[in-house]
């Protein structure tokens, strides 16, 4: 509405960072196509989903008892083919090194046992790094039990071979927040980022917008109950993986209460907004129920979250409340599209 149709989000933000299904998003978003455009626009992601996840996360394996016992003793829940071929068909040839603007993408290397975070100012200094856009989306979508790990290969200017064994990026950066503004520092301090005056870690100059994913309403767990699980107990119970929810809040948490506690200390924490809906239930809350009217769920979830209020975490308590006087999500999108137009509109004259 303020600068026109072809507005895409590459024009305004200098990183773009995701993990997991994040990361095939911000692919989506930032890789070019044959105008040197984004291949996608952001109101066509929702509908790109509807069509797809049925066909990634198909039914017939998700409901079938034998698929059930083959996933519990060996093998992922799918078998990854449809998002194979899905990605490498629409990605084609691109690399990092051609995404329109800086890019920031994490998987994990479980041969390595560390994280590889995949950028584009890297992809394009290194050629070992300058890897397949597919190669990269594959690896940060492998999320454990349910798909296949990924394995690819790079060479570097002499030839020689590089492996790669990629599982889901949230197991190293469920929130990639932080990973996406220490990057840009790096790159301030090395001198290699262009546009931005500014020092490092200086969030009065930085306009950050975090989006979450949603995450599923539940109690936690008790002293008295998990005092009595094994292994087992931790893995599964009554329907939830309680060491998987505990490293994924853990994760995402901690990121969230560091960034915030950087921006409000420096009285510039209206530079940073945080979008998300910790309230899912029932197949909403599910990773993998790719039915029709859970998909159209979760659309309207996304719509409702627009006209709650902004919140932000109490330094003091680690939750999230409302802002006062701050307005509602929607209120703040548009307040930050403002800033980013006149931004662009600044860099365009000088």
């Amino acid at each position: 509405e303020l600068d026109g149709a072809n507005a895409r989000i590459i024009d305004y933000f200098d990183v773009v960072a995701g993990t997991s299904t994040g990361g095939l998003i911000t692919t989506m978003l930032t890789a070019p196509n044959r105008d040197n455009r984004p291949l996608y626009a952001a109101k066509d992601i929702s509908s790109f989903y509807m069509e797809h996840c049925p066909h990634i996360f198909p039914a017939s394996r998700r409901n079938s008892f034998v698929h059930r016992i083959f996933n519990f003793f060996g093998g992922p829940k799918y078998d990854g083919k449809y998002l194979r071929l899905l990605v490498e068909s629409i990605l084609g040839n691109l690399t990092m090194k051609q995404t329109l603007t800086h890019t920031v993408i994490p998987a994990f290397d479980i041969k390595r046992l560390q994280p590889i975070i995949f950028t584009t100012i890297d992809a394009r200094a290194n050629l070992s790094k300058n890897v397949l856009l597919s190669d990269i989306s594959l690896s940060t979508s492998a999320a454990p039990t349910f798909f296949p790990v990924h394995y690819f290969e790079s060479r570097d200017a002499q030839g020689r071979i590089r492996t790669f064994d990629m599982i889901d990026g949230g197991v190293a950066a469920n929130n990639p927040t932080q990973m996406a503004i220490t990057h840009i520092s790096k790159e301030i301090m090395r001198g290699k980022f262009q546009y931005v005056e500014m020092e490092t870690m200086d969030s009065k100059k930085m306009l950050v917008l975090s989006l979450g994913t949603g995450i599923g309403k539940h109690q936690g767990y008790t002293a008295a109950s998990a005092s009595k699980w094994g292994l087992l107990g931790w893995v599964y119970n009554n329907g939830q993986t309680p060491i998987l929810d505990v490293y994924n809040d853990a994760s995402a948490d901690m990121v969230d209460i560091h960034v915030s506690t950087m921006f409000q200390t420096l009285r510039s924490e209206k530079n940073y907004l945080r979008i998300q809906e910790d309230n899912l239930i029932g197949d909403a809350a599910s990773m993998d129920i790719a039915t029709t009217k859970n998909m159209q769920k979760l659309v309207q979830i996304g719509n409702n979250l627009l006209k709650k209020p902004v919140s932000r975490v109490n330094l003091e308590t680690g939750q999230y409340e409302p802002v006062q006087g701050e307005g509602t999500n929607e209120e703040a999108l548009i307040h930050f599209a403002k800033l980013l137009s006149q931004e662009k509109k600044l860099r365009y004259t000088n």
